[in-house]
């Protein structure tokens, strides 16, 4: 009965969380609700977002804007061409007064980091966030030192540059709970924005702290699904494998994350336990990155994303 009152009380927390952040965030940035949702959603699951979108997106700006309205020790590393492991990570350098070797700690050592433009950088500076985005660690030169809590990377990739890019490995991608695209704004936003840049620039207030943060995080697993719910997570990344233009369908990590997701939505939402609408509403930003499909299907003009609305229609509800 405990658990049940935990889960309704932090319910409660998470959906007032959620509509104080879209408000206090919509007089800084403008039809970024649902990415920002998105966020809070990767947040609480203990996930980490891929933003995809062109320069000018508000991409930088969501995420600084988010770590001040969390209450979260921000950092932000610019990923290029030469930037090292040791650059992200730390290392030992020389302390001429000791006579000793420190420990100089990278700006990975931070709650929340933006990893911007991440696909500049090449696959050795990439994999240095690998093990601290699965385990919440960093080892340097032999020395494993945990990360602060909770730890968010928020990484951001141009989709359309071509010139001194590379290619994110399916590895590195699979670490990413949702690869969320930001769009162009809207007409009626995009002259919403002009005026709010003639306006003083807004300050976003402090909205929770990451005590908050963890104790939703917590209280996550404690979401209620039924065994059905399962099922059906399970039978959508099975799916994904079966798909006629499938090369690479969706790992056991991805239904994991997957249920996650879930659970933390409809936390967000309020509620106790979650649905099938809940893992519907995150599947495409869940599996669209996971799923590879085959080079004749992609030269039909075939999409991932029409593959995975095909995947949910696919599979079947049963209510148990």
């Amino acid at each position: 009965m405990s658990n049940t009152i935990n889960v309704q009380s932090a319910a409660q927390e998470a959906k007032q969380l959620r509509d104080t952040a879209i408000a206090n965030l919509n007089r800084t940035l403008v039809d970024l609700d649902a990415v920002i949702e998105q966020v809070l959603i990767a947040t609480i699951a203990r996930g980490h977002v891929l933003l995809e979108g062109v320069p000018g997106t508000a991409k930088t700006t969501l995420c600084r804007t988010l770590a001040v309205a969390m209450g979260l020790d921000f950092k932000r590393i610019q990923f290029t061409p030469d930037l090292l492991p040791s650059d992200v990570t730390g290392t030992r350098i020389l302390d001429q007064a000791k006579s000793q070797f420190v420990l100089q700690k990278g700006p990975i050592f931070c709650q929340l980091l933006l990893a911007d433009e991440l696909n500049r950088a090449p696959a050795r500076t990439q994999s240095a966030l690998l093990e601290a985005m699965q385990e919440n660690q960093v080892t340097i030169e032999g020395e494993t030192l945990p990360l602060p809590q909770p730890f968010i990377v928020l990484a951001t990739q141009n989709p359309v540059e071509q010139e001194g890019v590379y290619r994110l490995p399916e590895a590195q991608l699979d670490r990413f709970l949702f690869r969320v695209k930001v769009g162009y704004p809207d007409r009626s936003s995009e002259i919403d924005l002009l005026e709010l840049q003639e306006a003083a620039p807004a300050t976003p207030s402090q909205i929770c702290d990451a005590g908050l943060i963890l104790r939703l995080q917590n209280a996550v697993s404690t979401v209620y699904g039924k065994r059905e719910m399962k099922e059906y997570v399970v039978d959508l990344i099975r799916e994904t494998r079966q798909h006629r233009d499938v090369l690479l369908g969706a790992s056991p990590r991805a239904g994991i994350y997957l249920l996650r997701a879930a659970r933390a939505r409809a936390l967000l939402n309020g509620k106790d336990f979650f649905s099938h609408e809940d893992v519907q509403a995150i599947a495409n930003s869940v599996l669209e990155h996971r799923v590879i499909i085959r080079p004749e299907a992609e030269l039909s003009g075939r999409t991932v994303a029409e593959v995975v609305a095909e995947v949910i229609q696919n599979v079947a509800i049963r209510e148990g």
